[in-house]
């Protein structure tokens, strides 16, 4: 996270440079920070107003709510907000800005084909991703990426509009290689994002199999999911990183779709269902 902070100060700096124009910087890194405290605090309102998500009672689903209770007990956590999303493909999410404004939320699909031992293994992972403050690490994440993308935007959109130098030798190398920055920027951001998505995936599925001690449970869950893997009607690539597999589907097996997958933000659902039923817990 680190990192990502000063890759977009770096793009900042380069940007203020062409354009000589130092307020560039500090505007850069101001709204940086405005929108990561801006999405953080609020982050649980937005996700659910995006996905749909309406709240349940105990009475409406008690199952549910029984899964979710227990866990959060053994967990140590307070016990989240309880959500389902009327979509007939099975899938959940977490989010909130920290465990004590946090919400769980599942599809109506993933009630429906899911045993209890399965919903447990699925309710432990996002009760994980809780635990983790993964909300706070993947909403830094993704409102950097996001901001990277805008701001190298913005500026090709500028260049036409002239730069400092642009007639010296120097002037024009430096140009040329701060147009290039500029168009590789939002790509390695979106790698960045996407490589910290899929490792906090991979240790919820760890952490969740430590809570209910039954790897299997979370396995065979994953298992069916991907079985079923019809995109969600409300998928969209600002909320896809939060579900427990990708609400855009999986079925197809092309070459193209192999090629994408370097930009997915979930692993494999093979490699995950691996790993979890080699642990020894």
């Amino acid at each position: 996270m680190t990192f990502f902070l000063v890759f977009v100060i770096g793009v900042g700096y380069v940007a203020a440079a062409i354009m000589g124009d130092p307020i560039i910087l500090y505007i850069a890194v101001i709204f940086a920070l405005v929108m990561n405290v801006g999405s953080y605090w609020f982050s649980d309102k937005i996700v659910i107003a995006m996905t749909g998500a309406k709240p349940v009672s105990r009475e409406e689903h008690m199952e549910l709510w029984n899964v979710v209770e227990n866990l959060s007990i053994t967990a140590g956590l307070p016990m989240p907000k309880v959500y389902i999303v009327n979509d007939s493909a099975p899938n959940a999410f977490a989010t909130g800005r920290d465990p004590e404004h946090a919400v769980v939320a599942v599809t109506s699909g993933l009630l429906q084909i899911l045993e209890r031992p399965e919903l447990e293994g699925v309710i432990a992972h996002e009760l994980s991703h809780v635990g983790n403050r993964d909300m706070l690490v993947s909403t830094v994440a993704v409102v950097l990426a996001g901001f990277v993308a805008i701001l190298a935007d913005i500026l090709m959109r500028s260049m036409m509009f002239g730069g400092r130098d642009r007639d010296s030798k120097a002037g024009a190398l430096f140009l040329v290689l701060g147009i290039v920055g500029i168009i590789l920027a939002p790509i390695a951001a979106q790698l960045i994002k996407l490589a910290i998505s899929r490792k906090r995936e991979y240790l919820a599925d760890a952490s969740g199999a430590l809570l209910t001690r039954y790897p299997e449970g979370l396995a065979s869950a994953l298992e069916k999911i991907s079985m079923h893997a019809q995109p969600m009607r409300k998928a969209n690539n600002a909320t896809a990183h939060l579900f427990i597999a990708d609400p855009f589907g999986a079925g197809n097996k092309s070459i193209g779709r192999k090629i994408a997958n370097m930009f997915q933000t979930h692993p494999a659902a093979n490699d995950r269902i691996r790993i979890l039923r080699g642990m020894d817990v």
